[in-house]
């Protein structure tokens, strides 16, 4: 059941991303943005913790 809903989900994946490659370029740039900002963060953090 878990294989098939996860099978399910990477196709609508691929078909939104072929299907409206724009905003799907938008939410990953999006996605990179937090995911980047998120290691700043514990940067920043362990930088000012060795201060």
């Amino acid at each position: 059941m878990k294989k098939a809903v996860g099978w399910i989900l990477l196709i609508l994946l691929i078909f939104y991303i072929g299907t409206q490659p724009g905003p799907a370029a938008d939410v990953a740039q999006s996605l990179g943005d937090a995911i980047a900002e998120a290691f700043r963060g514990i940067g920043t953090f362990f930088q000012d913790l060795a201060n």
